[in-house]
C-alpha cells in the first residue's frame, strides 16, 4: 500500500490553505485601520499582514493532534493490508510448491485452487485501493477542518485589527516580519483549542 508521508500532508494542507487566505485577502470591504504589525502603527491606505502557514501547520496542537491521529489510522491498513497480502503470498508459494511435487489428485483440483488464489489476489487488490481511498478522503477531511479552524481564527481576529490584506507567505518573496502575525494567530489558535478541550 503507498506511505502517504507527512511531506505529502503538509503540501497538501499548504495548497488548500493558500487558496483559502488567498481568497480571504482578497475581501476588500474591510475597513482601514491600525495594525499592530505595522512600523508606529499609523493609519495608513493598505493594511497588510501575512502568515507561514507551513509554521502554523507543524505548531497548531489541533493540527498535531489530527496528524497523530492520521498516522495511526494509516499504520492500522498498513497492518490489514499487510497480514492480508503475507498470507496470500505464503498460499500461493503453498500452492505453487504442492503443484511441483504433484500434489493435486487431478488438474481440475489444481485449476479450482489456482482460480481461488487468483480471486484472493483481487480482494486483495481491491482492499489496497480501498484503504488508500480512505486515507485520503480522511486526508481530505481533516485538511477541511483545519483550514475552517485557522479561517474562522483569522476572521475573528481581523475584526479588532481591520487589515485590509492577509496573504499567506508561500506567496510572497520578500517580508517584513513587522507584517508576520503568524506568531498572534497561532497562540490565539493554541489557546482556543485548549479551552475547547476542557469544555
Amino acid at each position: 500500500m503507498k506511505n502517504t508521508s507527512i511531506a505529502l500532508f503538509s503540501v497538501l494542507f499548504l495548497l488548500v490553505i493558500g487558496l483559502y487566505v488567498i481568497h480571504f485577502s482578497g475581501n476588500k470591504s474591510h475597513v482601514s485601520g491600525k495594525s499592530s504589525a505595522g512600523n508606529g502603527g499609523e493609519n495608513s491606505e493598505l493594511s497588510i499582514a501575512y502568515i507561514k502557514v507551513d509554521s502554523l501547520a507543524v505548531n497548531y496542537d489541533f493540527a498535531q493532534e489530527m496528524h497523530d491521529s492520521f498516522v495511526k489510522q494509516q499504520e492500522a491498513f498498513t497492518k490489514e493490508y499487510g497480514e492480508k497480502r503475507s498470507r496470500f503470498e505464503s498460499q500461493a508459494a503453498d500452492f505453487q510448491e504442492k503443484l511441483q511435487r504433484g500434489g493435486f489428485l487431478s488438474q481440475e483440483r489444481a485449476m479450482q485452487e489456482r482460480d481461488r488464489l487468483m480471486g484472493e489476489e483481487q480482494q486483495i487488490t481491491k482492499l489496497d485501493q480501498e484503504l488508500s481511498t480512505k486515507l485520503a478522503q480522511i486526508q481530505a477531511d481533516n485538511n477541511k477542518q483545519l483550514l475552517d479552524s485557522i479561517m474562522n481564527y483569522v476572521k475573528i481576529y481581523n475584526k479588532d485589527k481591520k487589515f485590509k490584506y492577509i496573504f499567506n507567505s508561500a506567496e510572497i518573496l520578500v517580508g517584513d516580519e513587522a507584517y508576520n502575525i503568524t506568531k498572534e494567530i497561532l497562540v490565539g489558535l493554541n489557546a482556543r483549542y485548549s479551552k475547547s478541550r476542557l469544555k
